[in-house]
């Protein structure tokens, strides 16, 4: 049985999602959840997943919202990522079906400081509900792993509230992932937050699937967003294991992974530690630093013809040309 017997192609929502994962789970793989930042960027990841036949998750991170709103609009108030996450919304639901795959639309890390950003996007998934029985988005990421966790937990229980009815699936994170990320820098943090405690997982569990069984926990083991080469991060996904032990043991052992659990700062990752991480139940690997070097190599491979197309292109995409006024004038093309 394949994916689109279970799932329909384009954007999913509600138990759809739920769905999705559990055939991921059951087929042992995880989806990969790729950061996009423009049209151009969205129908790429969409191009490669039909071509591989494979789902797909598409998600917006509050400063490649702004970006993909235009960086020319204030963003004092998160109105720039607002109507960027928005826009991107749109797009892909109006491209997504035709490219024959299930497509999971998604918002990244949510720190406590960018929930502006998240209210926003929050509004227009309840207006899209009111005209459409489903909202825009698939899915949104709150992480308060900053904060203390009895806030963390309660803070996404009162949003996971306001979401459950309207079939919107919530991804948390308890502990830390290191390294640096819109703004959020977490590259000095104490190494022993980038390891969360069984206990804790269950916690989240416990509060969450008294609302609705459509959540998924982004627990640290010692995860750092960027690219890096293997060995330089202690990762230990073995610690997962651990993680759905405890909890199937504290349910009853009706499942032996009970939990929906999401693998960040998956680039640079090895083999083995993808492999390990999906034995135990990870349904969800996001992938920014990895396709970002991708996307840049293919541009640079297109204008390799000329040594001046290849400059500019690494400068445009630098954001130099602009942020230092080193635009080429027309005559330099």
């Amino acid at each position: 049985m394949g994916v689109l017997d279970i799932v329909p192609a384009g954007v999913l929502t509600g138990d759809n999602v739920r769905k999705l994962f559990d055939y991921a789970k059951e087929n042992k793989f995880a989806i990969p959840a790729i950061n996009v930042t423009s049209s151009s960027t969205a129908n790429a990841v969409l191009e490669a997943a039909r071509d591989i036949k494979a789902p797909i998750i598409l998600q917006v991170s509050q400063g490649g919202s702004a970006y993909y709103a235009g960086k020319g609009l204030s963003n004092d108030n998160q109105q720039a990522s607002i109507l960027g996450a928005v826009a991107a919304a749109h797009h892909i639901r109006t491209v997504a079906k035709a490219y024959g795959v299930p497509v999971v639309l998604h918002s990244d890390h949510c720190a406590h400081k960018l929930l502006p950003w998240f209210d926003g996007m929050l509004a227009a998934d309840e207006a899209y509900f009111k005209e459409h029985q489903e909202p825009l988005f698939s899915s949104h990421m709150l992480d308060l792993s900053e904060e203390p966790k009895e806030e963390n937990i309660a803070t996404c229980v009162k949003y996971f509230k306001r979401m459950a009815p309207i079939g919107i699936w919530l991804e948390m994170e308890i502990g830390i992932t290191g390294g640096e990320e819109d703004g959020v820098d977490n590259t000095g943090v104490d190494n022993a937050s980038l390891y969360t405690q069984p206990e804790d997982i269950y916690d989240v569990h416990a509060a969450l699937s008294a609302i609705s069984p459509n959540f998924s926990i982004a627990a640290a083991f010692g995860n750092v967003h960027g690219v890096y080469k293997p060995g330089n991060v202690k990762l230990q996904p073995e610690l997962l294991g651990k993680h759905q032990a405890y909890s199937s043991q504290k349910l009853g052992g009706k499942s032996d992974k009970p939990l929906y659990l999401v693998f960040h700062g998956g680039s640079g990752s090895t083999k083995e530690e993808i492999r390990t991480a999906v034995e135990n139940g990870v349904v969800k690997m996001n992938v920014d630093t990895d396709t970002q070097f991708a996307y840049l190599a293919g541009i640079r491979v297109r204008l390799s013809i000329s040594p001046r197309n290849r400059a500019m292109a690494d400068c445009y995409l630098s954001g130099l040309c602009f942020q230092e006024k080193r635009l080429p004038t027309h005559s330099s093309w």
